[in-house]
Protein backbone atom coordinates (compact mmCIF):
# COMPACT_ATOMS: atom_id res chain seq x y z
CA UNK A 1 0.00 0.00 0.00
CA UNK A 2 2.66 2.54 0.84
CA UNK A 3 5.10 1.82 -1.86
CA UNK A 4 2.23 2.76 -4.19
CA UNK A 5 1.64 6.11 -2.37
CA UNK A 6 5.55 6.38 -2.55
CA UNK A 7 5.46 6.15 -5.81
CA UNK A 8 2.69 8.25 -7.55
CA UNK A 9 2.21 10.55 -4.55
CA UNK A 10 3.54 13.91 -3.65
CA UNK A 11 6.89 14.43 -2.63
CA UNK A 12 5.61 16.46 0.84
CA UNK A 13 2.82 14.00 1.14
CA UNK A 14 5.74 10.91 0.87
CA UNK A 15 7.65 12.96 3.65
CA UNK A 16 5.14 13.62 5.90
CA UNK A 17 3.49 10.03 5.61
CA UNK A 18 6.64 8.58 6.51
CA UNK A 19 7.53 11.31 9.60
CA UNK A 20 4.01 10.53 11.10
CA UNK A 21 3.68 6.95 10.96
CA UNK A 22 6.46 4.91 10.09
CA UNK A 23 8.88 7.53 12.81
CA UNK A 24 6.86 6.90 15.88
CA UNK A 25 9.29 4.08 17.00
CA UNK A 26 12.52 3.22 16.79
CA UNK A 27 13.43 1.45 13.80
CA UNK A 28 14.90 -1.71 14.98
CA UNK A 29 17.37 -1.75 12.16
CA UNK A 30 19.43 1.53 13.55
CA UNK A 31 20.68 -0.80 15.66
CA UNK A 32 24.15 -3.03 15.66
CA UNK A 33 24.46 -6.08 16.55
CA UNK A 34 26.20 -5.44 19.84
CA UNK A 35 23.31 -2.52 20.51
CA UNK A 36 20.19 -5.00 19.98
CA UNK A 37 22.30 -7.33 22.28
CA UNK A 38 22.49 -4.98 24.95
CA UNK A 39 19.29 -3.90 24.76
CA UNK A 40 18.16 -7.69 25.05
CA UNK A 41 20.66 -7.83 28.45
CA UNK A 42 18.73 -4.65 30.00
CA UNK A 43 15.53 -6.56 29.54
CA UNK A 44 16.57 -9.59 31.10
CA UNK A 45 16.51 -11.49 27.56
CA UNK A 46 19.30 -13.70 26.68
CA UNK A 47 21.67 -11.76 24.59
CA UNK A 48 21.82 -14.78 21.84
CA UNK A 49 18.99 -13.78 20.46
CA UNK A 50 19.94 -10.78 18.60
CA UNK A 51 21.45 -12.65 16.26
CA UNK A 52 18.42 -14.37 15.31
CA UNK A 53 16.30 -11.30 15.07
CA UNK A 54 19.29 -9.86 12.95
CA UNK A 55 18.99 -12.58 10.43
CA UNK A 56 15.12 -12.43 10.30
CA UNK A 57 15.71 -8.30 9.59
CA UNK A 58 18.68 -9.06 6.56
CA UNK A 59 18.81 -12.48 5.95
CA UNK A 60 14.77 -13.23 5.24
CA UNK A 61 14.16 -9.36 5.10
CA UNK A 62 10.99 -9.46 7.42
CA UNK A 63 9.14 -6.57 7.83
CA UNK A 64 7.13 -7.67 10.92
CA UNK A 65 7.89 -9.75 14.19
CA UNK A 66 5.24 -11.19 13.56
CA UNK A 67 6.80 -13.62 11.14
CA UNK A 68 10.12 -14.71 13.55
CA UNK A 69 8.68 -17.60 14.34
CA UNK A 70 11.52 -19.47 16.53
CA UNK A 71 11.21 -16.13 18.68
CA UNK A 72 8.76 -16.53 21.45
CA UNK A 73 5.51 -14.63 21.43
CA UNK A 74 6.26 -12.91 24.06
CA UNK A 75 9.46 -11.52 22.93
CA UNK A 76 8.29 -10.60 19.66
CA UNK A 77 5.62 -8.22 21.53
CA UNK A 78 8.23 -6.57 23.05
CA UNK A 79 9.99 -6.03 20.25
CA UNK A 80 6.98 -4.84 18.37
CA UNK A 81 6.11 -2.27 21.54
CA UNK A 82 9.73 -0.69 21.53
CA UNK A 83 10.66 -0.84 18.28
CA UNK A 84 9.11 -0.51 14.52
CA UNK A 85 10.81 -2.19 10.80
CA UNK A 86 11.16 0.44 8.53
CA UNK A 87 13.13 0.51 5.17
CA UNK A 88 13.84 2.80 2.30
CA UNK A 89 11.20 2.85 -0.08
CA UNK A 90 11.82 2.24 -4.67
CA UNK A 91 11.54 5.53 -6.37
CA UNK A 92 12.49 4.91 -9.74
CA UNK A 93 13.62 2.06 -11.52
CA UNK A 94 15.36 2.17 -14.79
CA UNK A 95 17.25 -0.01 -17.10
CA UNK A 96 19.85 1.29 -19.80
CA UNK A 97 20.17 0.42 -23.46
CA UNK A 98 23.16 -2.46 -22.16
CA UNK A 99 21.12 -4.13 -19.54
CA UNK A 100 22.66 -1.60 -16.53
CA UNK A 101 19.74 -0.99 -14.20
CA UNK A 102 19.51 2.64 -11.95
CA UNK A 103 17.45 2.12 -8.54
CA UNK A 104 16.72 5.16 -6.77
CA UNK A 105 15.06 4.57 -2.88
CA UNK A 106 13.44 7.11 -1.17
CA UNK A 107 14.67 7.60 2.49
CA UNK A 108 12.24 7.95 5.35
CA UNK A 109 14.12 11.70 5.75
CA UNK A 110 13.17 12.00 2.08
CA UNK A 111 16.44 12.30 0.22
CA UNK A 112 17.39 10.39 -2.27
CA UNK A 113 20.64 7.61 -2.88
CA UNK A 114 21.06 5.64 -6.13
CA UNK A 115 22.38 2.01 -6.34
CA UNK A 116 23.32 0.51 -10.45
CA UNK A 117 23.33 -3.08 -11.02
CA UNK A 118 25.99 -3.72 -13.65
CA UNK A 119 25.36 -7.20 -16.00
CA UNK A 120 28.89 -8.78 -16.41
CA UNK A 121 29.59 -12.08 -18.36
CA UNK A 122 28.46 -14.48 -15.77
CA UNK A 123 26.92 -12.17 -13.15
CA UNK A 124 25.80 -9.45 -11.45
CA UNK A 125 28.00 -6.21 -9.45
CA UNK A 126 26.21 -4.13 -6.93
CA UNK A 127 27.33 -0.43 -7.03
CA UNK A 128 25.81 0.88 -3.25
CA UNK A 129 25.73 4.43 -2.23
CA UNK A 130 27.15 5.05 1.12
CA UNK A 131 25.85 8.68 2.04
CA UNK A 132 23.55 10.86 0.23
CA UNK A 133 25.91 13.44 -1.35
CA UNK A 134 29.50 13.57 -0.50
CA UNK A 135 31.73 16.28 1.00
CA UNK A 136 34.32 15.79 -1.51
CA UNK A 137 34.14 17.97 -3.93
CA UNK A 138 35.93 16.12 -6.66
CA UNK A 139 35.38 18.09 -9.85
CA UNK A 140 34.56 15.39 -11.96
CA UNK A 141 31.81 14.04 -10.22
CA UNK A 142 28.49 15.14 -10.57
CA UNK A 143 27.95 13.67 -6.81
CA UNK A 144 30.34 16.21 -5.51
CA UNK A 145 27.75 19.03 -6.67
CA UNK A 146 25.16 17.86 -4.07
CA UNK A 147 27.46 18.33 -1.26
CA UNK A 148 27.28 15.82 2.00
CA UNK A 149 23.82 15.77 3.17
CA UNK A 150 23.74 13.22 5.55
CA UNK A 151 25.79 9.49 5.82
CA UNK A 152 23.69 6.33 5.28
CA UNK A 153 23.04 4.09 8.39
CA UNK A 154 24.05 0.39 7.78
CA UNK A 155 20.65 -0.65 7.36
CA UNK A 156 20.36 1.51 4.44
CA UNK A 157 23.59 0.58 2.99
CA UNK A 158 22.23 -3.24 2.95
CA UNK A 159 18.78 -2.60 1.86
CA UNK A 160 19.99 -1.80 -1.53
CA UNK A 161 21.69 -5.29 -1.64
CA UNK A 162 18.10 -6.40 -0.25
CA UNK A 163 15.83 -5.29 -2.42
CA UNK A 164 18.02 -5.51 -5.78
CA UNK A 165 18.52 -9.06 -5.01
CA UNK A 166 14.83 -9.66 -4.66
CA UNK A 167 14.27 -7.77 -7.54
CA UNK A 168 16.87 -10.16 -9.52
CA UNK A 169 15.64 -13.35 -8.73
CA UNK A 170 12.27 -12.59 -9.51
CA UNK A 171 13.55 -11.80 -13.30
CA UNK A 172 17.07 -13.86 -13.78
CA UNK A 173 19.01 -16.69 -12.52
CA UNK A 174 22.01 -14.69 -13.14
CA UNK A 175 23.77 -14.12 -9.92
CA UNK A 176 24.89 -11.16 -8.13
CA UNK A 177 28.22 -12.03 -6.36
CA UNK A 178 30.18 -8.99 -6.69
CA UNK A 179 29.58 -5.57 -4.42
CA UNK A 180 31.07 -2.13 -4.84
CA UNK A 181 31.15 0.57 -3.09
CA UNK A 182 31.35 3.12 -5.79
CA UNK A 183 28.18 4.78 -5.45
CA UNK A 184 27.13 8.00 -3.94
CA UNK A 185 29.27 9.43 -1.10
CA UNK A 186 33.03 8.54 0.11
CA UNK A 187 32.94 5.03 2.67
CA UNK A 188 36.00 6.22 4.50
CA UNK A 189 34.26 9.43 5.32
CA UNK A 190 30.72 7.12 7.07
CA UNK A 191 33.29 4.70 8.07
CA UNK A 192 31.39 2.96 11.17
CA UNK A 193 28.28 2.46 9.55
CA UNK A 194 29.90 1.22 6.44
CA UNK A 195 32.03 -1.65 8.48
CA UNK A 196 28.39 -2.88 10.15
CA UNK A 197 27.23 -3.20 6.89
CA UNK A 198 30.29 -5.30 5.31
CA UNK A 199 29.82 -7.53 8.99
CA UNK A 200 26.31 -8.14 7.79
CA UNK A 201 27.38 -8.77 4.09
CA UNK A 202 29.94 -11.29 4.92
CA UNK A 203 28.09 -12.40 8.14
CA UNK A 204 27.36 -16.54 7.81
CA UNK A 205 25.22 -16.22 10.87
CA UNK A 206 22.63 -13.35 10.08
CA UNK A 207 23.68 -12.32 6.56
CA UNK A 208 24.55 -12.86 3.03
CA UNK A 209 27.85 -15.04 3.10
CA UNK A 210 29.85 -12.89 0.31
CA UNK A 211 32.85 -13.95 0.19
CA UNK A 212 35.58 -10.97 1.15
CA UNK A 213 37.45 -11.18 -1.99
CA UNK A 214 33.93 -9.78 -3.83
CA UNK A 215 33.51 -6.92 -2.01
CA UNK A 216 35.40 -3.80 -2.91
CA UNK A 217 35.45 -0.42 -1.21
CA UNK A 218 36.87 2.87 -3.38
CA UNK A 219 38.09 5.38 -1.66
CA UNK A 220 39.34 8.90 -2.80
CA UNK A 221 42.30 8.28 -0.27
CA UNK A 222 41.82 9.40 3.36
CA UNK A 223 44.83 7.94 4.48
CA UNK A 224 43.79 7.42 8.10
CA UNK A 225 40.72 5.77 7.67
CA UNK A 226 42.75 3.54 4.93
CA UNK A 227 45.26 2.57 7.77
CA UNK A 228 42.33 1.87 10.19
CA UNK A 229 40.69 -0.17 7.01
CA UNK A 230 43.37 -2.54 6.94
CA UNK A 231 43.40 -3.69 9.99
CA UNK A 232 39.48 -4.24 10.64
CA UNK A 233 37.85 -4.77 7.52
CA UNK A 234 38.53 -7.93 5.53
CA UNK A 235 37.25 -6.74 1.78
CA UNK A 236 38.97 -5.33 -1.34
CA UNK A 237 40.09 -1.54 -1.46
CA UNK A 238 40.51 0.43 -4.64
CA UNK A 239 42.26 3.66 -4.64
CA UNK A 240 41.18 6.93 -6.69
CA UNK A 241 44.47 8.43 -7.68
CA UNK A 242 43.36 10.48 -11.05
CA UNK A 243 46.90 12.16 -11.62
CA UNK A 244 50.31 12.10 -11.85
CA UNK A 245 51.10 15.52 -9.75
CA UNK A 246 50.11 17.35 -6.80
CA UNK A 247 48.81 20.34 -8.37
CA UNK A 248 46.19 18.53 -10.89
CA UNK A 249 45.04 15.99 -7.62
CA UNK A 250 44.59 18.84 -5.85
CA UNK A 251 42.56 20.81 -8.48
CA UNK A 252 40.47 17.32 -9.72
CA UNK A 253 40.31 16.40 -5.39
CA UNK A 254 40.76 18.91 -2.78
CA UNK A 255 41.36 15.65 -0.27
CA UNK A 256 45.01 16.01 -2.13
CA UNK A 257 45.67 19.15 -0.28
CA UNK A 258 45.51 17.29 3.46
CA UNK A 259 46.51 13.61 2.01
CA UNK A 260 49.24 14.34 -1.01
CA UNK A 261 50.43 11.80 -3.58
CA UNK A 262 53.48 11.01 -1.24
CA UNK A 263 51.46 10.31 1.87
CA UNK A 264 48.69 8.21 -0.05
CA UNK A 265 51.06 6.03 -2.16
CA UNK A 266 52.92 5.88 0.79
CA UNK A 267 50.41 3.77 2.47
CA UNK A 268 49.35 1.85 -0.31
CA UNK A 269 53.28 0.70 -0.68
CA UNK A 270 53.37 -0.56 2.44
CA UNK A 271 49.47 -1.69 2.91
CA UNK A 272 48.90 -5.44 4.38
CA UNK A 273 47.69 -7.19 1.60
CA UNK A 274 46.27 -10.75 2.04
CA UNK A 275 47.73 -13.35 -0.16
CA UNK A 276 46.82 -13.38 -4.14
CA UNK A 277 45.65 -10.17 -3.25
CA UNK A 278 46.17 -6.60 -5.21
CA UNK A 279 45.46 -3.23 -4.75
CA UNK A 280 43.13 -1.72 -7.49
CA UNK A 281 44.21 2.08 -8.70
CA UNK A 282 41.40 4.32 -10.18
CA UNK A 283 42.55 6.49 -13.14
CA UNK A 284 39.78 8.71 -14.82
CA UNK A 285 41.32 9.79 -17.68
CA UNK A 286 40.66 13.65 -18.36
CA UNK A 287 40.97 14.86 -22.07
CA UNK A 288 44.42 17.50 -21.67
CA UNK A 289 43.90 16.94 -18.09
CA UNK A 290 45.63 13.85 -16.81
CA UNK A 291 46.14 12.15 -20.06
CA UNK A 292 48.73 11.88 -22.77
CA UNK A 293 52.10 9.56 -22.57
CA UNK A 294 54.11 11.71 -20.25
CA UNK A 295 51.27 11.15 -17.72
CA UNK A 296 51.22 7.56 -18.20
CA UNK A 297 55.33 7.12 -17.52
CA UNK A 298 54.72 9.07 -14.39
CA UNK A 299 52.26 7.19 -13.46
CA UNK A 300 54.39 3.91 -14.28
CA UNK A 301 57.22 5.66 -11.78
CA UNK A 302 54.67 6.52 -8.80
CA UNK A 303 53.38 2.99 -8.64
CA UNK A 304 56.30 0.82 -8.80
CA UNK A 305 56.86 -1.58 -5.34
CA UNK A 306 52.65 -0.99 -5.02
CA UNK A 307 51.09 -4.53 -5.46
CA UNK A 308 48.85 -3.18 -8.17
CA UNK A 309 45.90 -3.34 -10.97
CA UNK A 310 45.22 -0.04 -12.69
CA UNK A 311 41.55 0.36 -13.68
CA UNK A 312 41.53 3.33 -16.32
CA UNK A 313 38.03 4.74 -16.76
CA UNK A 314 37.51 7.31 -19.51
CA UNK A 315 35.85 10.27 -17.82
CA UNK A 316 32.12 9.88 -18.18
CA UNK A 317 30.57 12.88 -19.04
CA UNK A 318 27.71 15.07 -17.44
CA UNK A 319 26.03 18.90 -18.02
CA UNK A 320 27.54 20.32 -15.31
CA UNK A 321 31.18 19.90 -16.35
CA UNK A 322 33.54 21.00 -18.95
CA UNK A 323 35.82 18.65 -18.94
CA UNK A 324 36.31 16.15 -21.77
CA UNK A 325 36.51 12.01 -22.70
CA UNK A 326 39.87 11.54 -24.50
CA UNK A 327 39.73 10.13 -27.94
CA UNK A 328 39.87 6.36 -28.37
CA UNK A 329 43.18 6.61 -29.32
CA UNK A 330 44.64 8.28 -26.78
CA UNK A 331 43.16 5.97 -24.49
CA UNK A 332 45.01 3.00 -25.70
CA UNK A 333 48.05 4.64 -25.95
CA UNK A 334 48.19 5.14 -21.88
CA UNK A 335 47.28 1.81 -21.76
CA UNK A 336 49.60 0.30 -23.81
CA UNK A 337 52.56 2.81 -22.16
CA UNK A 338 51.46 1.19 -18.86
CA UNK A 339 51.49 -2.83 -20.10
CA UNK A 340 54.93 -2.30 -21.58
CA UNK A 341 55.68 -1.57 -18.12
CA UNK A 342 54.51 -4.56 -16.55
CA UNK A 343 51.06 -3.49 -15.22
CA UNK A 344 47.93 -4.73 -15.11
CA UNK A 345 45.71 -2.40 -16.70
CA UNK A 346 41.79 -2.81 -17.62
CA UNK A 347 40.01 -0.26 -19.60
CA UNK A 348 36.83 0.17 -17.53
CA UNK A 349 34.01 0.21 -20.02
CA UNK A 350 31.29 2.22 -17.85
CA UNK A 351 27.60 0.77 -18.49
CA UNK A 352 24.79 2.90 -18.09
CA UNK A 353 26.15 6.25 -19.30
CA UNK A 354 22.21 6.80 -21.13
CA UNK A 355 20.73 6.88 -17.66
CA UNK A 356 23.36 8.89 -15.76
CA UNK A 357 24.39 5.52 -14.28
CA UNK A 358 27.99 5.30 -15.07
CA UNK A 359 30.45 6.33 -12.80
CA UNK A 360 30.59 9.79 -11.62
CA UNK A 361 26.94 10.58 -12.84
CA UNK A 362 24.74 9.67 -9.91
CA UNK A 363 22.71 12.30 -8.23
CA UNK A 364 19.06 11.94 -8.48
CA UNK A 365 17.07 15.00 -9.93
CA UNK A 366 13.85 14.69 -7.65
CA UNK A 367 11.75 17.37 -10.30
Amino acid sequence: MFNSIFLNGDFIFRAFLRENIFMRKNNIKNLTLKDLEQWLNSNEIKPYRATQIFKWLYKYHAHSFDVMTDISLILRQKLAENFCIRSPAIEKVQLSDDGSKKYVFCLHDGNFIESVLIPEKNHYTLCVSSQVGCAQGCKFCLTARLGLIRNLGHDEIVFQLQYVLRDIHQKSKVPLTNIVFMGMGEPFANYDNVKTAIDILISSKYGFQFSTKKITISTCGIVPQMIKFSQEIPVLLAVSLNATDNATRSMLMPVNRKYSIEKLLDVCRNYPLRSGRMLTIEYVLIKNINDGIKNANKLCQLLRGIRSKINLIPYNSHSQSNFERPDTASIDEFQKTLIKNNYTVIIRQSKGSDISAACGQLMYDMR
